[in-house]
């Protein structure tokens, strides 16, 4: 945790006031007390400084709030055939503290389609992991989720309006060239699920202007091929 987010609703003035593990961390790991200076910021909003400004016997911490920096912005947009929940619940922090800008969890064909009744696709469940993983950045841009569970639909009518100038990279381990990144233009990349993209899959993608990459010859799941994929890109 390189920076404790507030939520806008916790900012008051110049205060914010908080506890719980947030409050935890700054005690135990950064052995808070009265003057400290605290690496903070806004969700959505700057980034900056606050000074410890009293401590309860409760730990609940209250700061003087000095955020004047803009946040870094996310770089990079993801399309992605979900995993099990258990490997998303573990992917989704990565992928903000990577600067993932907007993910959209798509519905293809091997796709397990019980995972569309998921509790993770709450927002109040996934919120949490993705400021789990902006704090871990020190950054405060919060990532975006969106479902399209059709597959084809999402590709033929709105894939255009909604990443036009995308630089468009299809993930699958075989008949690509290796990954490679234009430094000039926001990458979207497309990640698919475990036991890979279609054939019709990959001809509608490749039809739309997504070029076809690869890491190799070795199968990865879905965590580690995407975090592997964005390292590369990075």
């Amino acid at each position: 945790m390189n920076r404790i987010l507030f939520e806008r609703t916790e900012i008051v003035g110049d205060t914010a006031t908080f506890s719980g593990i947030r409050a935890e961390h700054v005690l135990k790991v950064l052995h808070g007390e009265v003057g400290q200076v605290l690496k903070t910021g806004e969700i959505n909003g700057a980034i900056g400084n606050s000074v410890i400004k009293d401590i309860s016997p409760a730990g609940e911490i209250i700061v003087t709030v000095a955020h004047d920096s803009a946040s870094p912005q996310p770089w990079f947009d993801l399309i992605l055939a979900p995993p099990r929940p258990r490997v998303m619940k573990r992917l989704l922090p990565q992928l903000a503290t990577l600067g993932v800008g907007r993910i959209v969890l798509v519905g293809a064909k091997k796709v397990e389609k019980d995972f569309w009744g998921a509790t993770l696709l709450k927002e109040e469940q996934y919120r949490p992991l993705l400021i789990d993983g902006l704090m871990q950045a020190g950054t405060s841009i919060m990532p975006t989720i969106e479902t399209r569970r059709n597959f084809r639909k999402f590709v033929n009518d709105e894939l255009d309006g909604m990443f036009p100038d995308s630089e468009r990279i299809l993930a699958h381990p075989y008949g690509g060239t290796e990954l490679s990144h234009d430094d000039n233009r926001r990458p979207l990349l497309a990640v698919g699920p475990e036991g890979g993209w279609t054939d019709d899959e990959l001809e509608l993608m490749e039809a739309k202007g997504f070029a076809r990459r690869t890491l190799g010859d070795r199968i990865l799941r879905t965590d580690t091929a995407t975090i592997a994929l964005i390292a590369r890109l990075i």
